[in-house]
């Protein structure tokens, strides 16, 4: 495999860290590029840089400028931003739970800001050199799997970051032959994300981030290039959009 350079977006989250460290592992990898919130309290990792930004349009325009001398190396990008629940909301159940200011919170994280630097990465990842792009969709965001409804808002934001990632597919095809947009299922892990939902999970469905963080990479070093999205869940497995 030739060297290459890793963008992993979203990094403080349990999976980001887990392909990291991962990266940090691979003699290829010739440095990793992590953005986040904020930045690590300590630095151990030896070939991962740390960018700090707050997912506004114009950090991530200015976090894109940065990245401009590394066009065509950048090669394997994470974007992982998500979010399921936090202190003040949890999925809706039922439609008496729908509230606008929750639409637009898990919209603006789960499918804007992904968009954000999909579009704002083209220039860079343009070039000679095979590139995959994982975005971290859900199977939740399949209209056609959804047969339990509930979770609206995430439900949602999943699907219309599936779309974003379909018409995406579309002009990278045009612009950027070399690349392959993925949206990726990482099953049910053990994070904080997952927690308040663990409970019916049953043991062997309920996956360590390393474990994910794996099946990942090896999904992205195995796909077909064939200009088309794919939508993949951990095990390799396509899922209808």
């Amino acid at each position: 495999m030739p060297s290459f350079y890793a963008l992993v977006i979203g990094a403080s989250s349990t999976i980001a860290q887990a392909a990291i460290q991962q990266f940090e592992a691979d003699k290829d990898c010739l440095g990793v590029f992590a953005i986040s919130r904020s930045l690590p309290n300590s630095e151990t990792a030896t070939k991962t840089q740390w960018l700090e930004s707050d997912y506004s349009e114009d950090s991530i325009q200015q976090i894109c400028k940065s990245l401009a001398s590394y066009s065509g190396k950048i090669s394997k990008v994470l974007i992982c931003n998500g979010i399921l629940h936090n202190d003040s909301m949890m999925p809706e159940r039922k439609l008496e739970e729908i509230r606008a200011s929750q639409l637009e919170a898990i919209f603006h994280t789960n499918t804007i800001i992904p968009m954000l630097w999909l579009s704002q990465l083209l220039p860079i990842l343009q070039g000679e050199q095979v590139t995959q792009v994982a975005l971290f969709s859900a199977r939740i965001g399949s209209i056609s799997d959804n047969k339990t409804g509930g979770w609206y808002s995430y439900r949602a934001s999943k699907a219309a970051l599936n779309m974003l990632i379909q018409t995406s597919s579309v002009e990278y095809a045009r612009r950027a032959k070399n690349v392959k947009l993925i949206a990726f299922h990482p099953g049910t892990t053990d994070t904080p994300l997952s927690k308040p939902f663990q409970r019916s999970v049953p043991k062997d469905k309920l996956f360590t981030a390393d474990f994910v963080a794996t099946q990942l990479l090896s999904i992205m070093e195995n796909v077909t290039m064939d200009n088309k999205a794919a939508y993949l869940d951990w095990n390799n497995q396509p899922i209808e959009w």
